[in-house]
Parts: structure tokens; C-alpha cells; sequence
């Protein structure tokens, strides 16, 4: 462990340290944080792919002291540097991507055009190029001892280091904050799409027994019927049905408790930040009214805690840092939930 003596936990955030200006390396971290800068299929606005990047420097500006989980910070958070192969291949593939939709909304049909079916090829190959470097990358981290999250990237990220998690947990369920429920069929063809991530881990992750969705506000009929027919392997606590019962009484307390009460011990979380109201995300990639404060889901996180489940790992996904962002906000709210996230990990 880092000697932190002469570290000032109330002084400004240094630059030249890691993550929440902290002083500690990766070999003495307890938790470590993989970027993933990747946003090759996002249906609406890019910004996906520089989030990690901006999350670090916003974290620069969180204060240290958190009331639920007391020096969590002293156990050690190291975030890896970005890979910048993987973000410009993100880049590159992003652009074909941006072609295709393009095509499609035109009317177009791929398979009748070679060179979209190409490009289209290739982006499918590199969905699965991603999935198989974030496995191994959280593969070597697991095994060397460590706790990790994952910092995205669009929410296709998650799937290589949920899978994992697999060959080390043969039981568990997923936390999924999301305005989305993430349920469809390679989503505009594209087979690793970030509308896709749950569909493809439920087919293939068995270890996966359980998925509790939670704020989910814009879905189609196809994925409804897939929750309706999953025989209880996904929960989804929709968002007008969580209003509708807050407007006639219960609490968020004992909604929490139901939340709960459906994972099983082992818990994963995923995070989707525009699970939140949008106007703590704005230049998130699909941005939808409704959601949640900060606070409700830090609340639900305490009790999660206070259950007794563990939690195993967790994903921070589709905080923008695009042109768009404008007064920086989306980075600004991802690094306090990323720091929350970080401590109750480690609590």
C-alpha cells in the first residue's frame, strides 16, 4: 500500500497523481478502473468515446470525504491510461458506422451495396475485437487480486469484462440503471451494439441468472415481450410505474427494498448515465425525460450495501465528452457517481 502520510486528502486534486488526484499506483490500488474509449454504434449523438478522458479530469475537482463509505479512497483507485489504438479504431469504425445509418434512413438496404456490406462486416468484427480485449484486460486484473470497473465508452463496453466475471462467479445478477432496457436483436445490424448489451449478455452468459432494470423509459414492444417471456431472468422496474407508485404513497425507500429483494447475492452493476434525469446528462448519446437525481440511486446503493450482497463489479457508461457537452456537467456528475461507485466497491 501506498504511504499516503504526506498526502493532503483536502487539498487541491494534483494532476500528476491518478484518479481523484489520489497517490496510488496500480500495484498498490485495490480498485482498478479500465477506460474504454469506444462508441462505434451509438444511435443518436457521439461524445461516448472521450468520456473516460473527461471523467478524469472532472474527478479532479470531487472531494474526497464521502458520508456513506468513510476513507473508501485510502483502499486505493487507479484508472489505467487510455489505449489510444482502441479509440482510434473507434474513430475509424464510428464513421462507417455514421455511413450505414445514414443508408438505412435514406431507405437503403445494406446487403444490396457491397461496400456498406463490407463496412458493416468490419464493424461487427470490431465489436467483437473490443469484446475480446476487455476480457482479457479484466481477465489479468481479476486474477492478479484486484477489484475493477469499467469506464465507458458507449454501453457495449461492459460485455468482455461481465463474461469475466463468469469464469470467476458461477451465480449472479446485474443492477442495470438505464432509460433504456438494451434488449434488442443487433440493433440496426450491428451485432454489438449498445442497444444490445443485455440481449447479448443473456445469451452469452448463463452465469448471468438475474437482470433488475431499473428507470427504464423508452423500449419497444419486442424487448417487452422479451422481459415478459424471460421466466423471471429479467425484473424491470419501469420508470413511470416507479412514479406512479412514489405519486400515490410509497416511498423510495420501500421501492428500494423490492429492488433489492429481486438480485441475487452476487451483484454486477451497470450504470448507464442517462438512467438519470436528463438534466444532469445532457449531451448524453440518447438522452430521455424522466429518471432518477443522483441522490435516489447513491440511496439505493447504500441499501444494496446495507443488504449484505457483494458487489463484484460495476460499469460507468455513455457519459459524453463531445463538442456538445457545453458547460461540462455530463463529465462533472459522471465523476461523482463514478466515485460513489468506486467506494461502495471497496466498502
Amino acid at each position: 500500500m501506498s504511504d499516503i502520510t504526506n498526502f493532503d486528502p483536502n487539498s487541491v486534486g494534483l494532476k500528476s497523481n491518478n484518479i481523484f488526484g489520489l497517490p496510488f499506483n496500480e500495484e498498490e490500488a485495490q480498485l482498478i478502473l479500465l477506460p474504454v474509449p469506444w462508441e462505434v454504434t451509438v444511435s443518436y449523438r457521439a461524445g461516448t468515446a472521450r468520456g473516460p478522458e473527461k471523467i478524469f479530469h472532472a474527478a479532479m475537482q470531487v472531494d474526497l470525504y464521502d458520508p456513506d463509505v468513510e476513507d473508501g479512497w485510502k483502499k486505493g483507485f487507479y484508472m489505467l491510461p487510455v489505449d489510444r489504438n482502441i479509440r482510434t479504431k473507434s474513430d475509424y469504425l464510428r464513421q462507417c458506422a455514421e455511413l450505414i445509418l445514414s443508408n438505412m434512413i435514406d431507405g437503403g438496404v445494406i446487403a444490396e451495396n457491397e461496400q456498406l456490406s463490407q463496412k458493416l462486416n468490419d464493424i461487427n468484427e470490431g465489436g467483437k475485437m473490443l469484446l475480446n480485449w476487455v476480457y482479457t484486460m479484466t481477465c489479468n486484473l481479476l486474477k492478479s487480486g484486484k477489484k475493477v470497473g469499467l469506464i465507458g465508452g458507449d454501453h457495449s463496453t461492459p460485455l468482455g469484462f461481465i463474461k469475466a466475471l463468469s469464469d470467476i462467479h458461477p451465480d449472479f445478477g446485474i443492477l442495470q440503471i438505464d432509460a433504456h432496457a438494451d434488449l434488442r436483436i443487433a440493433y440496426e445490424d450491428f451485432t454489438y451494439s449498445h442497444a444490445s448489451i443485455m440481449y447479448n449478455v443473456l445469451q452469452q452468459i448463463p452465469q448471468v441468472k438475474k437482470i433488475v432494470q431499473v428507470g427504464v423509459r423508452d423500449y419497444c414492444s419486442e424487448e417487452l415481450e422479451m422481459i415478459k417471456q424471460s421466466n423471471g431472468r429479467i425484473t424491470t422496474f419501469f420508470d413511470k410505474d416507479i412514479k406512479a407508485q412514489q405519486y400515490e404513497g410509497v416511498t423510495w425507500k420501500e421501492i428500494c427494498a423490492k429492488i433489492i429483494d429481486t438480485l441475487p447475492q452476487k451483484v454486477y452493476i451497470s450504470f448507464d448515465i442517462d438512467g438519470l434525469d436528463p438534466k444532469l446528462c445532457p449531451s448524453t448519446g440518447t438522452p430521455v425525460p424522466g429518471g432518477f437525481e443522483t441522490d435516489q440511486i447513491f440511496y439505493l446503493f447504500k441499501l444494496l450495501h446495507a443488504s449484505g450482497k457483494e458487489i463484484i463489479g460495476f460499469d460507468l457508461n455513455e457519459v459524453s465528452g463531445g463538442e456538445h457537452t457545453g458547460d461540462g456537467i455530463d463529465a462533472i456528475v459522471g465523476a461523482r457517481v463514478l466515485f460513489k461507485l468506486c467506494n461502495f466497491m471497496v466498502a
